[in-house]
Formats: C-alpha cells, structure tokens, sequence
C-alpha cells in the first residue's frame, strides 16, 4: 500500500471499514429447522415457534446492537416515533447485516407515516432475511395500501405458505377474496 495513490488509500481504507462493519452485528437468518417446525405447527403450537423465531430474529451478535434494537422498540411502544427512528438508524448504521435493525425502523417509519423509508427498510430487510415473514406481512400490507392488491394477495401467500397459521395474513387473503381480489385464475 505504499506505493498507492492517497485516494485509492483511503478507498480501500473505507472498503476495509465496511467489510469489518458488516461482519458485526449480522444474525444468521432462522435455522430451516424453525421454519420447518412453524410450517407442521398447530394453531396451539404455533405462538410457542413464533416466539422462538422472534428470539432468532432479535439477536445479533452483540450486546450493544440488542441495546440498541431494545431502547428503538421501547421508544416505539411509547409513541416516540423519532426517537425510535434514531436510535434503530444507530442500529442499522452499525449493524448493516442485522435483518431485524432494519425491519423495526421500517415499523417505527411506518407508524410515523414515512412510507416510502419503510418500503425501502422492508425491501432490505428481505434481501438480508428472505424467510422473514413479518416484513413480507408489512410489505403486503403497503402493497395493498397503495392499491397493487395483486401484490398484496401474492406476498401474503407467501406469509401463509411459511407459517400457515399467521392470523393477520389469512384474514387479509379472506378479506381480499370476499371482494373478488387476489384469486388465483
């Protein structure tokens, strides 16, 4: 590196910088076992493996980004919008492979009517965790806001087809097909 122009030094420094960022902080997706006990779970059952993934999808590695993602929902649950915004973009900064940083901003973005970052939040946290089926709920749920019902109809199968018994999804797709939307030809 001695001999390398001061710009590209520094580029590969930020590079280097990045490379260590998102090696912390990055939760391993829910083991397919979960997923496959989620799928075979009875209605009983069912809120018991919701927890576990739940537990899975909170984790990421590192006490501080736990700290972080707890105080972000906290201040959700009281309302505090911005607060909960800054303290998950602390997360998502810091942790940029953590699914879950990503999916609670886009559920404090979404409550604070900021539609087009929870999209994006959403979009990303499905490219990072594509078995998460809490933010295909929420992007379904967009979907159908914006009208683009068959999207709608489509990613909440998809939610079913994970975990058959997810309450919210099947009484959208029910809602949907009582009014002739969503029906597969």
């Amino acid at each position: 590196m001695r001999n390398l122009p001061v710009n590209l030094k520094r580029h590969l420094t930020a590079v280097g910088l990045l490379v260590l960022l998102c090696s912390t902080g990055r939760a391993a997706p829910v083991s397919q076992d979960l997923l496959d006990k989620l799928r075979g779970a009875s209605e009983t059952e069912a809120p018991r493996v919701v927890k576990e993934i739940e537990l899975e999808w909170s984790r990421s590695g590192s006490a501080a980004m736990d700290l972080l993602l707890r105080r972000g929902r906290e201040a959700m649950e009281a309302g505090n919008y911005p607060l909960a915004i800054e303290h998950l973009t602390a997360l998502t900064d810091h942790a940029p492979g953590f699914a879950e940083g990503f999916h609670a901003r886009a559920e404090a973005y979404f409550r604070a009517d900021l539609y087009g970052p929870a999209l994006d939040d959403l979009e990303i946290t499905l490219a990072l965790d594509p078995t998460h089926f809490d933010a295909m709920f929420g992007l379904a749920v967009m979907f159908q806001e914006f009208g683009d019902l068959r999207k709608a109809a489509k990613l909440y199968r998809r939610v079913l087809a994970m975990h058959p018994n997810h309450e919210n999804a099947k009484a959208a797709i029910a809602r949907m097909k009582r009014d002739g939307i969503g029906r597969e030809l």
